[in-house]
């Protein structure tokens, strides 16, 4: 591969998914480094004036100041654009610095919202608390009911926000019909992608507008840095998310960036087996966890209630799942004071497996209404399941669940 080869779309668009992930957006300096450069630094230096104002002006290529441009961020931005199939991408500080930058950059005041009620923590303080702060109106509705998104449509309507699956409870979106509503009423659709990553699902080819991830997640995978993403049209990044970006700077940091590219080069192979893992434990915990009264919530399951939407639109189930408990925040605690391999930990998307309890963790600040509302029972567990051989993993949850009286 040549320096700029990476970095060629009319060759990088003819790779496979795994050459993308590995090799997209690579560009090498002088010195032909096989591994990306890192390039600490906030400024750059400029051979004459006539160079410097060209660049400001926008009429000449170049790095700036790191706050718009660094070459290992540039780098990131190109890989993650060209797995999404997007025309561009712009990274950020974290995954909840994308939700905010993907919304703020193109709501103003007078403006309306439509987002899905089942949703992470944070992003429902976006659309409950901090968007109607600003003069925004928002709408929240059951992401499930086609006809739901349609019947909350406004004359001013300008964004519909939502993840599929959901954070925790694994609500399915069909991205086709409400995307194409969207565009239908010239609304731009956001998607939170973070459950599931480019390799997995890629909201784009089902008439998604804009892609916003927590890389934090299955990107990096490891649980080393925090990173967002956006992607979206060329227009849609560099007029309307770019000078948004510019002026309140949720930049990301070149070594995060760095971190999270080195995460992209085993990308698919991590979240295929870690979907793969989290298909067999929840095929075991299944009967015993509806025997004792509980359900489970796994895209991969025929149980789930958009199990055949899940197949069309994910290319596997994903490392997430959750569960409920007959017993109440008491038995979810008890079956996590249990564990003995698997973490309590509100992260996901690692390599490792980690569980939380919703309510008490990324849920913790919504009312008791509002948890309830959106389907957070105190009951329920979420896990991530990652690399560990799969029959220790299940071993473990075996006992803990036994532990707890089931």
């Amino acid at each position: 591969m040549k320096k700029t080869t990476g970095t060629d779309r009319s060759i990088t668009r003819g790779w496979r998914p795994a050459t993308q992930a590995v090799r997209g957006g690579t560009w090498r300096s002088e010195h032909g480094e096989t591994s990306e450069a890192l390039f600490l630094t906030s400024g750059y230096t400029y051979d004459d004036a006539a160079t410097v104002a060209a660049r400001f002006a926008g009429d000449e290529q170049g790095m700036t100041y790191s706050r718009l441009q660094n070459p290992t961020v540039a780098m990131l931005e190109e890989r993650v654009a060209l797995m999404e199939g997007a025309d561009a991408c712009r990274a950020q500080a974290s995954g909840m610095a994308a939700m905010t930058a993907a919304l703020l950059c193109q709501l103003s005041a007078g403006d309306h919202c439509v987002a899905a009620r089942a949703a992470f923590g944070s992003c429902r303080w976006l659309v409950d608390t901090l968007l109607p702060r600003f003069g925004i109106e928002t709408t929240v509705v059951d992401s499930a009911d086609n006809a739901a998104w349609e019947a909350a449509i406004r004359p001013n309507t300008k964004v519909f926000f939502f993840e599929s699956p959901a954070n925790p409870t694994l609500d399915i979106v069909d991205m086709e019909h409400v995307c194409a509503l969207a565009t239908a009423h010239g609304i731009t659709s956001v998607v939170d992608n973070a459950f599931c990553s480019p390799a997995l699902q890629r909201p784009m080819e089902f008439g998604a507008d804009v892609v916003a991830y927590s890389a934090t997640k299955l990107m990096d995978g490891q649980g080393r840095v925090l990173a967002g993403a956006v992607c979206g049209s060329e227009a849609f990044i560099n007029d309307t998310l770019l000078p948004f970006q510019r002026n309140t700077g949720p930049n990301l940091a070149p070594f995060n960036a760095w971190v999270v590219l080195k995460g992209l080069e085993t990308l698919s192979l991590r979240a295929h087996k870690q979907s793969e893992n989290a298909l067999t434990l929840g095929r075991f915990m299944e009967q015993r966890i509806v025997a004792a009264g509980g359900f489970m919530m796994h895209p991969g399951l025929p149980s789930h209630p958009s199990y055949d939407l899940a197949q069309k639109q994910m290319d596997a189930c994903g490392p997430i799942f959750s569960f409920v408990v007959d017993g109440g925040r008491a038995q979810a605690h008890a079956i996590l004071d249990a564990m003995q391999l698997i973490d309590i930990s509100n992260n996901i998307g690692d390599a490792l497996s980690l569980m939380c309890h919703p309510a008490s963790t990324t849920h913790a600040g919504m009312s008791d209404d509002a948890r309830q509302d959106m389907g957070v029972a105190e009951g329920m567990l979420r896990i991530n399941v990652g690399l560990e051989d799969v029959q220790d993993v299940i071993e473990d949850m075996d006992r803990a669940l036994a532990a707890a009286g089931l």
